[in-house]
C-alpha cells in the first residue's frame, strides 16, 4: 500500500470550530461589513441562482456589467454600480461567482474565466472519483464525494481562503446557501446563522461552503457540520425575537416565523449534534427567500409602529439573476415513457422552477403593495382624516422596491434565447457558451424596465465608462 493510499484511508472531513460566546459585533455578518461605498439610502442585493457553470457564467456577466456601468447622480458625482452592492446571495453554481468575487474583488475579472468558467470542472471531479488513490477515503463514513469536490475547488479557485479572509476584505456580504436535508430549510453561510450553531464561521473554508451549496443529492455526498447549539449563550436579536413569540400587536410574518422555528431547532445540539447539507437549490434556487422574509419582517414591524434595521433606506434594489433554462424534450412525441433518471431529474427540477417563478412574483407583489399603501396613506392624510386603523394598515416601509429580473426570457433575440435555454446544468460548458451567457447578462440588465425606472427615480443617468486597467493576476489571501 502506498503512503498516499494509507493517508487517504485516514481522511476525515474538516470540522467547523465551536464558538464559546456570541458577539453580535464580530464575525462575518451584515452589521460588521466594511462596504466600499457607504450609502444608507440604497440597499442593493444581487441574488445569483443555481444552475452549474451556466449560473456561474450568467452571474459573472452581471458583475461585469455593473462594473462597467457608471452613473452620474443628481450632484454630478460619478459612481460605479458594482461598488454600491450590499449583499450577494449565491446558490449552487451562483455561489462560486459570489464567493470568488467576495474574496478577490476586481481581481476576479482577470482570470476567473480560465480558472473556473472555461474549465472542465466536472471532468476533473470525475477523474478524482475514479482514481484508486481516493477510493479508501471515499469509503469512509466521514469523508465523501463533496469533500473531494471541496479539495478541487480549493486548489483551482479559493487557495485555502476561509470566511476570515472574506471578512478582511471590503465589499458586499456574500451568503452561499445550502439546504438542511433533515428539515428542508435553507442555511446561509453567514455568522448570524452560525451563531445558532454556536460555531465560528471564520474557520470554515470557502471551498466547503461552495461544496455544500452545490452538493446535488446522489451525485455528491452531503456536507456535514458539527452543531454546538445551546453552548454559547446565544440570544436572538430583540427586534427579530418578537416573531418567535405570540406578540399579537405584530401582524404575522409567516415565512419569517417558519424559518425562525427551523433555526431554533439548532439550539438543541443534544438532539441534533450534526447538520447535513445538500444543494441550496432544493430550498431556494434563487437565493430569494431570505430577501422576501426580511421585507415581510419590515412590513410587519412597521404596521405595528416598530422600528426596523432598514428604516433609513429609500430604495431596496434586488437584481434577481435567474439562469433557469427550459431545455426542450421530445417525450410527448414518443409512446415510450422517459427513463428513470430523466424522470428523477424532471421531478426534482419542476418544483424548483415553479417556486423560482413564484419568488419573483412575490417580490413584485410586495413592491406594488407598498406603493399602493403609501398612496392610500397620503390620500387619507390629505383629506384630513385620522383613522387609526387605516394609519396602522398603511404604515409600510418608506423604501421603494426595484425588482430587476435578469433572466433569459427577457432576451428579444429568439435564437439566442433558445440557445441559452438549452444549455445543460453541469460544471462544464463550451467557451462560446460562457461568452454568450456573459454578453446576454449585460444586455438584459441594461434593457430591464425596472433598471431604467431606478435610474430615473434616482435622478441618475448612465455615462461612458473609462477603460479599466488590468489588475494583477488572481491570487488569494494567505489562509489563516
Amino acid at each position: 500500500m502506498t503512503l498516499a493510499v494509507a493517508l487517504a484511508g485516514c481522511a476525515s472531513r474538516p470540522v467547523n470550530p465551536p464558538l464559546t460566546h456570541v458577539d453580535l459585533n464580530a464575525g462575518y455578518r451584515f452589521e460588521t461589513r466594511q462596504r466600499v461605498a457607504e450609502d444608507k439610502e440604497n440597499v442593493v442585493v444581487l441574488a445569483f441562482s443555481g444552475g452549474g457553470t451556466r449560473a456561474a457564467a450568467f452571474s459573472y456577466g452581471v458583475l461585469e456589467a455593473l462594473r462597467r456601468i457608471e452613473v452620474q447622480g443628481p450632484k454630478g458625482r460619478r459612481i460605479r454600480l458594482l461598488d454600491h452592492v450590499d449583499v450577494i446571495t449565491g446558490v449552487s453554481g451562483g455561489s462560486f461567482t459570489a464567493l470568488a468575487y467576495g474574496l478577490y474583488g476586481d481581481k476576479l475579472f482577470d482570470d476567473y474565466e480560465q480558472r473556473f468558467l472555461k474549465r472542465d470542472v466536472e471532468g476533473e471531479l470525475l477523474k478524482r472519483l475514479l482514481s484508486p488513490t481516493n477510493w479508501p477515503a471515499l469509503s469512509s463514513k466521514t469523508w465523501g464525494r463533496s469533500e473531494m469536490a471541496a479539495q478541487l475547488y480549493d486548489e483551482i479557485l479559493f487557495n485555502g481562503a476561509t470566511f476570515a479572509d472574506l471578512q478582511r476584505r471590503p465589499g458586499p456580504l456574500i451568503v452561499a446557501t445550502a439546504t438542511d436535508i433533515s428539515t428542508g430549510s435553507r442555511l446561509g453561510f453567514a455568522q448570524t446563522n452560525f451563531d445558532v450553531l454556536c460555531s465560528n464561521l471564520d474557520g470554515v473554508p470557502l471551498s466547503r461552503a461552495a461544496a455544500a451549496s452545490s452538493a446535488v443529492p446522489l451525485v455528491l455526498s452531503p456536507v456535514t457540520l458539527n452543531n454546538y447549539g445551546g453552548t454559547c449563550d446565544y440570544r436572538m436579536p430583540p427586534w427579530l425575537k418578537r416573531f418567535s413569540q405570540d406578540d399579537v400587536s405584530i401582524r404575522p410574518a409567516e415565512r419569517a416565523i417558519r424559518h425562525l422555528k427551523d433555526v431554533e431547532t439548532y439550539e438543541n445540539s443534544a438532539e441534533r449534534p450534526f447538520i447535513h447539507l445538500v444543494d441550496g437549490g432544493l430550498s431556494d434556487n434563487l437565493g430569494m427567500r431570505g430577501v422576501l422574509e426580511v421585507l415581510e419582517v419590515m412590513e410587519a414591524l412597521r404596521s405595528a409602529g416598530r422600528p426596523t434595521p432598514l428604516d433609513s433606506a429609500r430604495r431596496i434594489v434586488v437584481f434577481v439573476v435567474n439562469s433557469l433554462s427550459s431545455p426542450k424534450t421530445d417525450w410527448d412525441k414518443r409512446e415510450a415513457a422517459p427513463g428513470d433518471i430523466a424522470i428523477l431529474l424532471k421531478a426534482t427540477g419542476v418544483p424548483i422552477d415553479h417556486y423560482s417563478f413564484e419568488a419573483i412574483e412575490l417580490l413584485k407583489d410586495t413592491m406594488v403593495r407598498w406603493q399602493n399603501m403609501r398612496e392610500i396613506r397620503e390620500s387619507v392624510a390629505a383629506a384630513g382624516l385620522n383613522d387609526p386603523v387605516v394609519t396602522r394598515l398603511t404604515n409600510v416601509p418608506r423604501a421603494d422596491i426595484y425588482a430587476i429580473d435578469v433572466s433569459f426570457a427577457a432576451l428579444e433575440d429568439n435564437a439566442e434565447r433558445e440557445y441559452l435555454n438549452n444549455l445543460p446544468t453541469s460544471f462544464v460548458l463550451p467557451a462560446e457558451a460562457v461568452d454568450r451567457l456573459r454578453t446576454a447578462a449585460g444586455k438584459i440588465v441594461l434593457g430591464a424596465p425596472e433598471f431604467k425606472r431606478l435610474l430615473k427615480d434616482a435622478g441618475a443617468r448612465i455615462v461612458a465608462s473609462p477603460a479599466t486597467e488590468r489588475d494583477a493576476p488572481l491570487s488569494a489571501p494567505a489562509a489563516h
